[in-house]
């Protein structure tokens, strides 16, 4: 117990040192399955947290609440309802979804949205249950990087292959910006292959970003925590955002983490805030 008492205050003292700072964080991972209901319960969350919300990178969808292939109505309800949040509230930066095997219909959709100021696609191979190297997803991330749209892509090393196909599709399309989700969860080694792929010609690979969230609360205080910094660099801070994949994880846990990486507070500070700012395409909303 006595020890228990000990964590729980050394937590608040990192939280309470976070908000007198006034370093801000933009949770870039955000799954809101109930729209207005489930971003008061966030904010709510995160602000009982001591913890200064910069913004998020919203959802409607996730986990068994998916974008179905075949379900294109359902499809476009979900995204015009997270448009109309993000319209009511300045701090929810929309992330919209297709199903690549819709073909052209995602390709309308698509440009739909994107002409509604979606900046931001997800499409999650495994729970919507696509091959990363077909045709189809090729040419919908394609279409998004002429869209200006950055492309937020499942990365959490559940299937095998996962890295590598992204890494592949993500040399196909270089012109697009993506954004790999837990950065191959214990997998995340693989990602220190761009050190070596930036050095031929042809593979600046500087459109691979990823957000952490899970992957940094599995490595910090843990023997791979070295590692996982070191990859952090490798792939370059500029390129890392922080994210919570709420509602599955909180983003104090998430904060708690990062914070206990040997990381300078610059490098901090780039992943909390303003990679995500920059990488989203958002303006700050204070």
């Amino acid at each position: 117990m006595k020890h228990f008492r000990v964590a729980a205050l050394s937590f608040a003292f990192l939280l309470a040192s976070l908000a007198r700072s006034g370093e801000p964080v933009f949770d870039s991972h955000v799954h809101l399955r109930d729209g207005e209901a489930s971003l008061q319960k966030f904010e709510s969350e995160v602000k009982a947290s001591d913890i200064e919300l910069a913004g998020l990178g919203a959802m409607w969808f996730g986990g068994p609440h998916q974008a179905r292939a075949g379900d294109t109505a359902a499809i476009r309800a979900g995204n015009d309802g997270l448009i109309a949040l993000a319209a009511k509230h300045p701090e929810v930066a929309p992330i919209g979804t297709v199903h690549p095997y819709d073909g052209q219909a995602a390709l309308d959709e698509l440009v739909r949205i994107a002409a509604r100021g979606v900046k931001t696609l997800k499409i999650h191979p495994h729970t919507q249950h696509f091959e990363i190297a077909d045709s189809r997803v090729l040419a919908l991330v394609n279409k998004a990087g002429e869209l200006g749209m950055a492309v937020l892509m499942d990365n959490a090393g559940i299937l095998p292959g996962d890295c590598e196909a992204l890494f592949n599709l993500a040399v196909k399309a270089q012109k697009t910006r993506f954004i790999f989700a837990h950065m191959g969860g214990a997998n995340f080694r693989f990602w220190n292959i761009l050190v070596l792929a930036r050095t031929a010609d042809g593979f600046a690979l500087d459109n691979v970003n990823f957000d952490i969230s899970g992957t940094v609360l599995l490595a910090a205080d843990s023997p791979i925590e070295n590692e996982f910094v070191w990859t952090l660099r490798n792939v370059g801070i500029d390129h890392v955002m922080l994210g919570s994949d709420y509602p599955q994880i909180s983003l104090a846990r998430m904060v708690e983490a990062l914070e206990k990486l040997d990381l300078t507070r610059e490098e901090k500070t780039a992943i909390l805030t303003g990679n995500a700012r920059r990488i989203f395409g958002v303006a700050p909303t204070r």
